[in-house]
């Protein structure tokens, strides 16, 4: 291993609670043969707190027409990865993002113009359930892949301190989707566990710099918003309760108070279209 791949396997491998474990499990259960390995990421993991929050997870499975009993549902997952879906399990509930090996890693890598993986795993994540040795390791060099390609991105200034160039390279990750979080959010990320992001520094950096950027961060947020609706509109059809869902997100990150109408609880892609000039508009989303 490097020793980015190194730093990164020991992370991916501190302990969680043994209800996050359970949860990942039995997501595991739900696609079968398919599953290789859940990884479980996010606010939860940041926070450490579990109840009243929705847990996020990440389903990696050998490929999508393995993973489904409907065809639609492999079909969706390879044109526009990844599906999302609602779970609940022992009281708490969760959210999980399903992606094949192969797509989990070109989408942590620099061949990817699209932020949103990679941008999600050079953040703290742990590896919380694997098949097999194998699908562990080929995890643990998926991951190891992201923080390189985001420093890359972000592009290094000399003489920028570490910490500076991680909090400037993630708030460019935030321009580039529909984000509900307030201004300093990508800094809190940092600066909620600045020791990690140190070490990490150099080992990433020493990849980063030979890795060529595939994309302009112009390109990435024309991109990577409308990829975001692609994504929210694909979701109405796989996820339960979904605009319920976005828009608790919505009001928990950007501070505001917006009710959904009972048509629009019915119909959450006919609701997420009628309300994003709202949010732009009013910056509850950016």
């Amino acid at each position: 291993m490097t020793e980015l791949q190194t730093l990164v396997a020991e992370e991916l491998g501190l302990p969680v609670d043994a209800r996050v474990t359970a949860m990942a499990e039995a997501i595991a259960k739900e696609h079968a043969e398919a599953s290789r390995a859940v990884l479980f990421y996010g606010s939860c993991l940041r926070q450490r707190q579990l109840e009243g929050l929705m847990l996020d997870f990440y389903l990696i499975v050998s490929d999508y027409p393995a993973a489904y009993a409907k065809s639609w549902l492999a079909t969706a997952n390879r044109l526009i990865p990844p599906n999302v879906f609602y779970f609940e399990h022992a009281g708490l509930v969760s959210k999980y993002a399903v992606l094949s090996e192969a797509d989990f890693h070109r989408l942590c890598g620099p061949e990817t113009a699209n932020v949103s993986v990679w941008a999600r795993f050079a953040q703290p994540s742990r590896l919380v359930w694997a098949s097999s040795e194998t699908s562990r390791e080929r995890a643990i060099g998926a991951v190891a892949r992201a923080a390189p390609t985001l420093l890359a991105a972000a592009g290094v200034k000399p003489g920028e301190p570490g910490l500076d160039l991680w909090r400037r390279a993630f708030a460019l990750t935030y321009s580039a989707e529909l984000r509900a979080e307030r201004a300093g959010r990508a800094s809190s990320v940092v600066d909620l566990e600045p020791e990690r992001y140190e070490r990490f520094t150099g080992p990433a950096l020493s990849i980063a710099k030979t890795t060529r950027p595939s994309a302009s961060w112009a390109r990435r947020r024309i991109e990577g918003k409308a990829l975001s609706v692609l994504r929210l509109a694909k979701a109405s059809l796989t996820f339960a309760g979904g605009a319920d869902y976005i828009i608790w997100k919505i009001n928990r990150h950007a501070g505001t108070d917006i009710r959904l109408k009972p048509w629009q609880q019915r119909h959450p892609l006919l609701a997420g279209i009628s309300l994003l000039p709202r949010l732009l508009k009013s910056g509850a989303i950016r």
